[in-house]
């Protein structure tokens, strides 16, 4: 049986369940539709640092944070379109604005869509008129994210986006990581690296972008919880980030459509024709053993 209930917490919180698999989701549209919570029997597979969601001032560290029109951060958070000057500031501007409700589901399955639109602020850093539609089912032990991106432009419209969870860990030293691809670039020292498998996690930060992939699928194997999580990604995934921060309970890997300053640089840039949209996917599923 599948249910979706209201709760109004600091935000209107829209809780999705799957009774029989004993799985909740948890999402706020209008704190960049994210989603906050994914417990299974009980377990919690996001962080959330809740201090900090309480604060719209902070950009949120936990849960899945939607990267949107951009991944990462441009050199001085600007980039150059049809000879003007823009600001956008990291990963963008569709995790801070409010997202709203066009769909809800408990046939089958329990999903909610929220829709993100085009306004005057988004258009003042971002000249371009958008739909932006994600779509989170819920079945069992796996999250589906479903997204259209649409161009309601008369002109060419350029973006990348991604996502940004942050999945709960015990002790990191008992990860396991099969990461499709043979080598990183370390995001801070611009360096590429080899990579065999493992992370040195005394470092005080990780943050490390993989590309060339070989799959459309990585795992993280976590001994201490007994747990086993899998991403798959479509193509238009170019890429995955994995960051972490020594010290605290989380790691994140994330799909990224393109690395930093692609609004710049062109690299991997998806642009939609006028008119067009874009359809993708990610999943998430959970094994425990």
């Amino acid at each position: 049986m599948f249910t979706i209930t209201q709760q109004q917490q600091q935000y209107k919180t829209y809780i999705l369940t799957d009774n029989t698999a004993n799985s909740q989701l948890e999402v706020v549209p209008e704190r960049g539709g994210i989603i906050t919570r994914w417990r299974i029997q009980g377990e919690e597979i996001l962080y959330l640092d809740v201090e900090r969601f309480a604060n719209p001032e902070l950009s949120i560290r936990g849960g899945v944070p939607i990267l949107f029109p951009i991944c990462g951060n441009l050199p001085d958070n600007t980039y150059t379109h049809n000879g003007q000057q823009y600001s956008l500031k990291q990963h963008g501007f569709g995790r801070d604005l409010p997202w709203e409700v066009s769909e809800q589901d408990t046939e089958g399955r329990v999903s909610l869509s929220v829709v993100l639109k085009s306004n005057e602020s988004t258009r003042a850093v971002y000249p371009f008129d958008f739909q932006v539609t994600f779509t989170y089912t819920l079945q069992g032990n796996t999250l589906v994210i479903d997204q259209v991106y649409q161009n309601l432009s008369s002109t060419p419209m350029p973006f990348s986006a991604g996502f940004h969870p942050y999945f709960q860990c015990g002790d990191k030293s008992q990860l396991e990581f099969e990461i499709p691809s043979g080598q990183y670039l370390d995001q801070k020292t611009k360096e590429m690296h080899p990579f065999n498998g493992n992370f040195d996690f005394n470092r005080d930060e990780i943050d490390f972008a993989f590309g060339h992939l070989r799959s459309q699928s990585a795992t993280v194997t976590d001994n201490s919880r007994k747990l086993k999580l899998t991403l798959d990604y479509d193509h238009i995934y170019a890429m995955l980030v994995f960051w972490t921060l020594k010290g605290k309970d989380f790691y994140c890997l994330e799909p990224w459509t393109a690395g930093r300053n692609s609004l710049n640089t062109g690299e991997n840039l998806t642009v939609l024709a006028p008119g067009a949209s874009k359809t993708t996917s990610v999943k998430l599923t959970v094994n425990f053993f």
